[in-house]
């Protein structure tokens, strides 16, 4: 579903502030830039057919063995690997969520059925989200680990891309690692802000990681990712405050409810949906933001169980985040 994920500013002119992607503003890279500067003979040679140095480092940094990690081109290739190992299962998948997780199933042949919390598994895989994309809310840690050890015959996919966005706890590479029955997804495009070098990761028992490596193409993850990957591991990138990141959140989600015109849905990390009360699409606004000022939201219409109303928006920095409150503003009153 290329067409239906958000950051596609390549179809408009010019874009000065975007919240049509999870990935946050206010991330410093230019330490990462000027290290890749120096790496860039790499590209003269073939990558690892397998991308082991890294694998080793993110077994290091989660205290596990690096047979229970998979590096992978962004976490969509964790996604499309799992449904492939999985093809031909009934799937139910936790709903409003990422749309990438049917197609991934539908294309290996699933039997692909929609659920809403609360939730019992019945079919041979359940896929969610956590936090989830596009509402933000985070699943119980606690209730979430009995439900995947009282169903020992379902596999559990658990995108965790938005992990570090979040005050409330989530599931563990520990644990993941520890049952025959748990894949975990991990996204350091999300985490890194560096959604251009698609660098993504599961982690999960030895067993499932080992089928899931037998499906892996050769040199999937390229050169410059893999120094990347080793590079942010060890040194991270300057990132603001999580609890400034969701301070902010809640003071866009506030001036929006008072314009009387935009329903904000609770969130737990820096990302929300918000419906359009009254009259207006999501289509319609995202197109009058764009050519008015510069600004790209996430038009949410095909998220299933969501509406031609809803969008989704992704906390930047003060300033982008003041153009689109006054931007809204002047909106609900046309």
């Amino acid at each position: 579903m290329i067409e239906g994920h958000g950051d596609d500013r390549y179809r408009y002119g010019d874009i000065r502030a975007d919240f049509s992607s999870n990935v946050p503003a206010g991330i410093d890279h230019r330490a990462l830039y000027d290290f890749l500067r120096e790496r860039l003979t790499v590209v003269e040679h073939y990558p690892e057919p397998e991308p082991f140095t890294l694998e080793r480092a993110l077994a290091e940094r989660h205290g596990i063995g690096p047979e229970s990690v998979l590096a992978t081109n962004g976490a969509t290739e964790a996604l499309y690997l799992t449904a492939h190992l999985t093809a031909g299962a009934t799937t139910e998948i936790v709903q409003p969520t990422f749309a990438e997780y049917a197609d991934a199933c539908r294309l290996y042949e699933h039997y692909v059925s929609s659920v809403e919390a609360p939730w019992h598994p019945t079919g041979r895989t359940l896929w969610c989200c956590n936090p989830n994309n596009p509402t933000g809310r985070t699943l119980n840690r606690a209730e979430l680990l009995r439900t995947i050890d009282a169903h020992a015959e379902t596999i559990f996919v658990v995108d965790q891309s938005y992990a570090s966005f979040t005050p409330h706890p989530t599931l563990t590479a520990a644990e993941a690692t520890a049952r025959k029955n748990l894949v975990l997804i991990h996204s350091m495009t999300k985490q890194y802000a560096i959604p251009g070098l698609r660098l993504g990761y599961l982690t999960a028992h030895p067993t499932l990681c080992n089928e899931l490596r037998r499906l892996r193409m050769p040199w999937s993850v390229h050169a410059l990712a893999i120094e990347a990957g080793c590079y942010l591991l060890e040194y991270g990138v300057p990132t603001p405050p999580l609890p400034d990141l969701l301070a902010e959140t809640h003071r866009v989600a506030e001036a929006l409810q008072a314009t009387g015109r935009f329903a904000p849905y609770p969130t737990d990390t820096h990302f929300m949906t918000v419906e359009i009360r009254r009259t207006g699409t999501a289509a319609e606004l995202k197109e009058w933001l764009a050519s008015h000022h510069g600004i790209l939201i996430r038009d949410a219409s095909n998220f299933e169980g969501l509406t031609p109303h809803h969008f989704r928006i992704a906390t930047q920095t003060p300033l982008e985040n003041e153009l689109l409150i006054e931007a809204l503003k002047t909106w609900s009153k046309l």
